[in-house]
C-alpha cells in the first residue's frame, strides 16, 4: 500500500488565495484587490450566478419609479411583443453590476463611471444570469496620489448563453501601500 505524502508543516503552507493571515492559523476573507494586483487582461467570472424572481422585477422596478406596465402588469405585457413581463433593464443593470463588485471593485473607493450600456436580449422571470468582466485599462491617477483608476468591460449572461447586457465601468481603487485594512478590522 503506497505511504500517504509528507505534509508540510501549517507554518511553511502558502496561505488561501483571497485571504489574508491574521493570526496563527486564522485568516481574513479579502473583498477585491488593490490597484497593484490588478492586471490588464485578467478576466473574472462572477459566481454565484442569480436567477431572477418576479419579486426582484415589481421591488426594483417601484424601488427606482419605473411603473411601466411593460414591466409589472401581466395581462397588459401578455398582449405585447414579448407575450409576458419583460424585467426592467434597471433590475438586469443593478444584479449583473452586483454580481461583479466583489471582485472587481470590492476595494473601490468611488464608481466613476458607467459607458455604454448596451442591452441585447430580453430578461424573464426566471431567467438565471451570470456576469464576467475583464479588465481593460488601468493607470495612476495624477491627481489622488496613492490611487488608481481601472476600467472593465462587463457582460451579463443568461445561463443558456444569450449575452443580455454589457458595459464599461471605470473606478478608483486604493494601492496597497494607502490600505485601511488595519485600521478598519479588514
Amino acid at each position: 500500500m503506497p505511504s500517504e505524502p509528507a505534509r508540510r508543516p501549517i507554518a511553511d503552507r502558502p496561505h488561501p488565495t483571497g485571504y489574508r493571515k491574521v493570526g496563527e492559523n486564522r485568516y481574513r476573507e479579502q473583498v477585491g484587490f488593490y490597484y497593484d494586483e490588478i492586471v490588464v487582461g485578467t478576466v473574472f467570472e462572477h459566481r454565484p450566478g442569480r436567477t431572477v424572481t418576479e419579486m426582484d422585477n415589481v421591488l426594483m422596478s417601484m424601488l427606482s419609479m419605473n411603473a411601466s406596465p411593460l414591466h409589472i402588469d401581466g395581462a397588459y405585457a401578455a398582449q405585447g411583443r414579448w407575450g409576458r413581463p419583460l424585467v426592467s433593464s434597471l433590475v438586469t443593470l443593478s444584479i449583473i453590476g452586483g454580481m461583479t463588485a466583489r471582485s472587481t471593485s470590492g476595494r473601490a473607493i468611488a464608481n466613476l463611471g458607467w459607458d455604454r450600456i448596451r442591452l441585447s436580449h430580453p430578461v424573464y422571470v426566471g431567467d438565471t444570469l451570470y456576469a464576467q468582466s475583464e479588465v481593460t485599462s488601468k493607470r495612476l491617477s495624477t491627481s489622488r496620489p496613492g490611487e488608481g483608476i481601472v476600467s472593465c468591460r462587463t457582460t451579463g449572461i443568461k445561463a443558456t448563453g444569450e449575452v443580455v447586457l454589457t458595459f464599461d465601468r471605470s473606478f478608483l481603487v486604493p494601492t496597497q501601500e494607502t490600505s485601511i485594512d488595519d485600521r478598519t478590522g479588514y
